[in-house]
């Protein structure tokens, strides 16, 4: 499922605002519901925390993970507060959205000073 882009500019502008009102240095759940409610004031439809199950062999081993944000069905944010995204931020969200069946996410990372020098575009 690919994500539409007027979509992902709203996303990206919704974070940006998020970040512009509250800056780095909080938890990730603070930034996760913030940005819940730019997009619903945007009109975006987004769930949180949706959990997401795995399999293995079709076995079903229950909850793989949970997301921490799916947009419009199609898009996956992971939301992080880190001095610095690293490899496994990165390889934990290509993960995700191969079980997802999706082929864009975006980390995105509040603990920085500009909120443009925090969000990673990943496309599987």
């Amino acid at each position: 499922r690919d994500c539409d882009e007027a979509i992902v500019d709203a996303v990206l502008l919704a974070a940006t605002n998020v970040h512009n009102q509250l800056g780095p240095g909080l938890l990730e759940s603070v930034y996760e519901q913030a940005l819940m409610i730019e997009l619903a004031e945007a009109g975006i439809p987004a769930k949180r925390q949706v959990e997401i199950p795995a399999f293995y062999r079709g076995f079903d081993l229950g909850v793989g993970f949970r997301a921490d944000i799916i947009v419009a069905d199609s898009l996956l944010l992971e939301i992080k507060a880190v001095n610095e995204l690293d490899a496994a931020h990165l390889a934990q969200i290509m993960t995700y959205l191969k079980l997802l069946g999706y082929k864009r996410g975006y980390l995105l990372n509040f603990n920085k000073k500009l909120m443009k020098e925090g969000i990673k575009r990943v496309s599987i």
